[in-house]
């Protein structure tokens, strides 16, 4: 994703889902790593209705941040779609592992994507999370 349009349309799906949805602050859902990361949208039309960022932090290692589908396209495999095209990209950038922080409710969802727990629970946000990686 280049252009601005696009990058406020990711930040619409975001805090439609992590800040009215979920309950996270809006300072912490946007952060000081937007302006350096990779961004990914789904559109419905010209819609938007899933989301995702994808940050490097190493030279071969990326890590998966703020995956999110609008409520009402949830099951559709959107987020299979968006994950699928992070792996993509991520490798045209050389990233060889990817790591993320799932909320425990979607460990299911990454472990079919052979991602593997590789944390206990913690909170982040007030959420329950796991950390996840994949070699890719």
């Amino acid at each position: 994703m280049e252009n601005k349009t696009d990058l406020a349309f990711a930040f619409s799906v975001r805090k439609n889902v992590f800040v009215e949805e979920q309950g996270v602050p809006e300072h912490v859902e946007l952060d000081e790593y937007d302006t350096s990361s990779y961004h990914f949208i789904v559109k419905d039309q010209d819609h938007p209705i899933g989301a995702a960022r994808l940050r490097k932090l190493e030279e071969t290692i990326g890590k998966v941040e703020r995956v999110c589908v609008l409520e009402q396209y949830r099951g559709k495999k959107i987020g299979l779609l968006i994950m699928e095209e992070i792996e993509k990209y991520a490798k045209q950038l050389g990233v060889t592992k990817l790591k993320l922080n799932a909320q425990s409710y979607a460990i299911p969802f990454y472990e079919k994507l052979h991602y593997t727990v590789t944390s206990p629970e913690f909170l982040d946000a007030g959420i329950p999370h796991r950390a996840m990686e994949k070699v890719i």
